[in-house]
C-alpha cells in the first residue's frame, strides 16, 4: 500500500501527476486531481481520447463504435460539480423511453421502457399476468441488491469479504437474499417460468464480459441499474469524452496524444518518471511524483510497461478467466422489414448453446446473440431515409493471442448474423462497412489480449478480486475497467475517482500534498 509519498524532494513545487491513458478512467483521473492542486499530464498513444468510447468513420459518416448509452449519468454531475462547473453546459443528454426492443426468431418481441408500468404492461401480453408479476418482484429484488452494495461496494476504495458482510447496508439484506451463492440463471428462473425472459435478463451478464450460467444473482442488479436510467449522448458518445477533456482542460490539465508510454521508471522509494515516444519519433522523460496507470492492467503484469513495474499488481491469469471481447461491425446500410429502435437485441435460439461456445469451446459462437444499435433512430420506428448508420456487437472469446480470428471466420459470422436478423423480418442493404476484430482491441489496448471488462465476474468472489487503486508500488495507482469497481463507462469513472481519492489520502498522510499546495499557493479543493 502506499502510505507516502518517498520521492517529493521538495515541497516547493505543485506534485506532479502522469496518468498512462485519455479513456474515461484517465479522463477522469486527471480531472480530480487537478481539483485537488496538482499539476497534471494526461500522456494518451492514440490521436484522440475516449478509450474504448470511441467514433469510427464510414462512408465518412461518423459511428459510436464501442459504449453506446450512457447510465449512472449522476456520477458525471457529481464530477463536474467537483470541479465548479455543470455536465449540462459541456454536453447534452436525452432519457431513452424505450430501453431495447428483443427479437426471437420464433418472430415474438418485446420491448423494455425506462417506466415500470409500461414494463410490466408489455411482459404481461408477451408472456402472460404471472410473469408480469413475477417481473415486478424481479424489479424490487434488484433495488434491493443494488441498494445494499452501492456505498460499501461500487463507491468503496476495496471491498473485502468481510466488510462487505460487516456493513450496514449489506446486512440489512439476508445473504440469500443478495443471491451470491447461485448463478444468474438459476435466480433468474426462480423469478420467470417464461425461457424467453430468462434470455433477456441473463444478458445483463455480458455487460461485463461474463456468461449468466457463471455469474453470480447479484449481478442482476445491472438490470436496475438501467431502470434508473439509460441517456443517449447528443451527437454521439464521443462527445462525453471531449467534454471531460474539455472540463481538464479547463482545470489546467495537459493531455499530448500520439504519446506512447514505454517504461515506468521507479527508485528504492517509489515510481520517479515515465519514459515517452511520440508518433512523430521523438522520446523523453517525465518526472512525476504519482502516476496512474488507466489502462488494462494485464499490460503491467505482462512487462509492457517494464520490468519495474511487472510485480506491481498480482493479475496475470489464464485465458478462461478473461472476459468476452467482441466482433464489431460499424456500417451504413439501408434496412427494411423490422421496425427497428435506437437499441435491439436479436436472439439466438440456444442460449446455452452460445455460452458454450464462448467459455467452453473458446470460439465465435455458430448461432450468436446479436446487438444492432441504430444511431439515426431515437424511440421511434420511422426508418430513415437512405442508407442508416448501425452499429453490431456479436461476443468473442478473448483469445487474440492464441486463435486470432481470419477472413472466413467473419464472413460465416457475417452469415450468420444475417441469417438470424431475416428470420426476424430485417433485410440489410449494405453500403460500406468496417469489422473490429479481438485482434484489433488486443492492439488498441495491449496486455488485454481482446478482453474488453478485464477478468469475468465468474464466480461468488469474483467482483472482490480485482485490483484497487492503489498498487504494490508506492506513488502507481490504477484505474480503468480492469481494476475495482470494474467495466463499463459509469465504473470506469468510478474507478478515475477512486484513484484520485487514494492519492489524496494518501499524501494527506504524509503532509506532502498540504505543504506543497501552501507553498505553491494552490486551493485544495
Amino acid at each position: 500500500m502506499n502510505a507516502a509519498f518517498g520521492n517529493l524532494s521538495n515541497s516547493t513545487h505543485r506534485p506532479r501527476a502522469a496518468v498512462i491513458g485519455a479513456g474515461i478512467a484517465g479522463l477522469v483521473t486527471a480531472v480530480e486531481l487537478a481539483v485537488r492542486g496538482y499539476e497534471v499530464e494526461v500522456l494518451e498513444s492514440a490521436g484522440r481520447p475516449g478509450g474504448k468510447m470511441r467514433e469510427l468513420e464510414v462512408g465518412g459518416r461518423p459511428i459510436d463504435s464501442g459504449p453506446t448509452v450512457l447510465t449512472m449519468a449522476w456520477i458525471f454531475e457529481e464530477i463536474f460539480e467537483r470541479a465548479n462547473a455543470k455536465l449540462g453546459d459541456y454536453v447534452t443528454l436525452r432519457p431513452a423511453e424505450v430501453l431495447a426492443r428483443h427479437a426471437w426468431a420464433d418472430g415474438t418481441t418485446l420491448d423494455l421502457f425506462a417506466d415500470l408500468e409500461r414494463t410490466v404492461d408489455a411482459i404481461g401480453t408477451f408472456a402472460g399476468a404471472k410473469e408480469a408479476e413475477a417481473y415486478r418482484a424481479f424489479t424490487e429484488h434488484t433495488r434491493r441488491i443494488y441498494d445494499a452494495v452501492r456505498e460499501p461496494f461500487l463507491l468503496g476504495q476495496r471491498p473485502s469479504l468481510w466488510g462487505m458482510m460487516s456493513d450496514p447496508a449489506v446486512r440489512s439484506v439476508s445473504p440469500l437474499a443478495m443471491d451470491a451463492h447461485r448463478s444468474m440463471i438459476k435466480s433468474l428462473a426462480s423469478f420467470f417460468a417464461d425461457p424467453r425472459l430468462v434470455q433477456l435478463f441473463g444478458r445483463y451478464a455480458t455487460y461485463v464480459g461474463s456468461s449468466p450460467y457463471d455469474t453470480p444473482g447479484t449481478l442482476s442488479l445491472i438490470a436496475h441499474v438501467e431502470r434508473e436510467g439509460v441517456h443517449y449522448v447528443e451527437g454521439g458518445m464521443a462527445r462525453l469524452a471531449e467534454a471531460l477533456v474539455a472540463l481538464a482542460e479547463a482545470r489546467g490539465v495537459t493531455i499530448s496524444y500520439g504519446h506512447r508510454v514505454t517504461a515506468v521508471e521507479c527508485a528504492r522509494d517509489g515510481v520517479q518518471a515515465v519514459h515517452v515516444e511520440t508518433a512523430a519519433g521523438g522520446s523523453s522523460r517525465r518526472a512525476s511524483d504519482v502516476i496512474v496507470y488507466a489502462g488494462d492492467v494485464g499490460a503491467l503484469a505482462r512487462g509492457f510497461l517494464g520490468d519495474a513495474v511487472r510485480k506491481a499488481v498480482d493479475y496475470d491469469y489464464p485465458p478462461y478467466k478473461r472476459s468476452l471481447s467482441a466482433l464489431t461491425l460499424s456500417a451504413l446500410a439501408r434496412t427494411s422489414g423490422f421496425p427497428l429502435v435506437r437499441h435491439n437485441v436479436f436472439f439466438a435460439e440456444d442460449g446455452k448453446a452460445e455460452f458454450d461456445d464462448l467459455f467452453s469451446v473458446r470460439r465465435l459462437p455458430r448461432h450468436p446473440t446479436v446487438y444492432v444499435c441504430a444511431q439515426d433512430r431515437t424511440d421511434t420506428e420511422a426508418t430513415p431515409d437512405g442508407a442508416e448508420r448501425l452499429f453490431f456487437i456479436v461476443n468473442a472469446p478473448a483469445d487474440a493471442d492464441v486463435r486470432p480470428l481470419h477472413e472466413q471466420d467473419l464472413l460465416a459470422c457475417e452469415r450468420a448474423l444475417t441469417s438470424l436478423l431475416e428470420r426476424s423480418g430485417l433485410t440489410l442493404d449494405w453500403e460500406a462497412k468496417t469489422w473490429t476484430t479481438p485482434t484489433d482491441f488486443e492492439n488498441r489496448f495491449p496486455g488485454s489480449q481482446g478482453a474488453l471488462y478485464g477478468r469475468t465476474s465468474h464466480g461468488m468472489l469474483a467482483a472482490l478480486s480485482r485490483p484497487s487503486a492503489r498498487s504494490k508500488l508506492r506513488g502507481l495507482y490504477l484505474a480503468g475497467g480492469s481494476v475495482h469497481p470494474g467495466a463499463g463507462v459509469p465504473m470506469a469513472a468510478l474507478s478515475g475517482r477512486s484513484a484520485a481519492r487514494a492519492i489524496e489520502a494518501d499524501s494527506a498522510s504524509s503532509g506532502l500534498l498540504r505543504r506543497a499546495a501552501t507553498a505553491g499557493s494552490t486551493s485544495i479543493v
